[in-house]
């Protein structure tokens, strides 16, 4: 969507237009702030000398990342930058718009630029949702500053932004709305002339058990609030029980699109890992009743398994992969037993993060540069000629010694000695610490120091 120079109407006919489209929008958009002054939370963002402010205040080239929860006022801060810069607003969803959409909004931006001096704000929702090709397509306009970029994400930015485009953006956090900041957007929806115009009022109750329910979540509040007031159409009090037959399963505080979804999954793995049974079984029932995807569910239990638990309890992982497999072959509601006893096998088995800590260690090893050339007597020997150069040459079959083990060298030169996997003495692990020590004294590396 688009807007003109400023935010304002270009005739009487378009603000005939845009008037009743503002009466016909959701109330959630109808009390969309038109000032930074109108922000309710993310003081921090919104206060005189912060970066924010000055970008807007001072109309400079910008390129941002907003990453929060649902519901706390990415968009909306978006859209008062625009008005107050004025700027063209330019707004594109990653769920529904792709390269070709970018593309196109970046030569308009370009041309208006060219023509008008004009320049556009670049609004991309959600901006987590684009794969790799799709961010690098916004690099040139970002780099030659064709427009100013702000993306929305509810995902970390670190893990779901390309590289580049984080580089090049000054990543602002928004917190969740605090209680407060949930009860004056609802009075301000009750009151303003925008929303609801004093035509209903709320119980305190009813304003309490609201502010709950919203989770933080602004958006939320106005939406079920909303839903209260359209059955009263002839105005009068919203009471607890007029607002829980509005909200569709209110008793299940989870939205799995929103930042109930991070934190009951959170809750869950904690829980799993911290071997509570009881409360791991909790959480999943809570998912499974909201509606999560079970394949989402069965993909944490497989991660969880090998970072968590991995050789204390090797059966571990095949419990959760079965889990999996039973949730494409069964399916819901069947299913949620088949997770049900993955959670309850995943909690109560013994815990160990070896795994995770050792190709973390590795890993890091790698990154700092410590690698070298593969020791010559490893290096593929089976192609033309391999031997005139020395691959392969000194290369000891291990099948060929007692217990299959011998002693010889295997890593580079540049980690020789170094030791990634350090077994617990938990479960079955035990074992495995064992065995681990008497192969390392037959490689000769025992008494070689370990990882920095």
């Amino acid at each position: 969507m688009a807007r003109a120079q400023g935010g304002q109407p270009s005739s009487l006919f378009d603000a005939a237009e845009e008037q009743a489209a503002r009466a016909a929008a959701p109330l959630a958009v109808r009390m969309r702030p038109r000032t930074i002054g109108e922000v309710i939370g993310q003081r921090h963002l919104t206060g005189e000398g912060t970066p924010l402010r000055k970008l807007a205040d001072n109309d400079a080239p910008m390129s941002l990342l907003l990453w929060g929860p649902p519901g706390t006022g990415k968009t909306t801060l978006a859209h008062v930058v625009s008005l107050s810069t004025r700027r063209e607003f330019v707004e594109l969803s990653a769920v529904m718009a792709g390269v070709k959409d970018v593309r196109a909004a970046i030569d308009a931006a370009r041309r208006r630029l060219g023509l008008t001096g004009q320049q556009t704000l670049l609004f991309i929702d959600e901006v987590h949702r684009f794969n790799k090709a799709q961010q690098d397509a916004l690099l040139p306009a970002v780099e030659n500053r064709w427009v100013s970029f702000i993306g929305a994400t509810t995902e970390n930015p670190f893990f779901s932004v390309v590289g580049p485009l984080l580089s090049r953006s000054l990543l602002l956090t928004l917190e969740p709305l605090t209680e407060q900041d949930i009860a004056e957007v609802i009075g301000r929806a009750l009151s303003d002339e925008r929303g609801l115009a004093g035509a209903v009022t709320l119980q305190d109750a009813a304003r309490e058990h609201l502010i709950r329910l919203a989770g933080g979540d602004a958006r939320r509040a106005l939406t079920y609030l909303e839903a209260a007031a359209l059955g009263l159409p002839s105005g009068g009090t919203i009471d607890v029980e007029t607002l829980e037959r509005a909200v569709d399963r209110a008793a299940v505080r989870y939205d799995r699109d929103g930042d109930q979804h991070y934190d009951v999954i959170s809750a869950f793995i904690k829980s799993i890992r911290g071997s509570d049974v009881d409360a791991a079984l909790h959480y999943l029932a809570r998912m499974i009743e909201a509606g999560e995807d079970p394949r989402f569910i069965a993909r944490r239990l497989i991660v969880h398994a090998s970072e968590d638990i991995g050789l204390a309890d090797p059966s571990a992982l095949q419990a959760a992969v079965a889990a999996a497999h039973a949730v494409e072959f069964v399916g819901l509601p069947e299913v949620r037993i088949n997770l049900a006893q993955a959670v309850i096998h995943l909690s109560l088995a013994p815990k160990s993060n070896a795994v995770i800590k050792a190709i973390g260690a590795a890993d890091a090893d790698v990154k700092a540069g410590l690698a070298g050339p593969v020791p010559a007597h490893l290096r593929d020997a089976h192609y033309q000629g391999a031997g005139k150069i020395g691959h392969g040459h000194g290369y000891e079959y291990p099948h060929d010694f007692e217990g299959g083990i011998v002693g010889q060298a295997y890593a580079p030169d540049a980690i020789a000695g170094r030791r990634y996997y350090e077994p617990t003495q938990h479960g079955a692990e035990a074992r495995y610490a064992e065995r681990a020590e008497r192969i390392r004294a037959v490689l000769g590396k025992l008494a070689q120091p370990g990882p920095s």
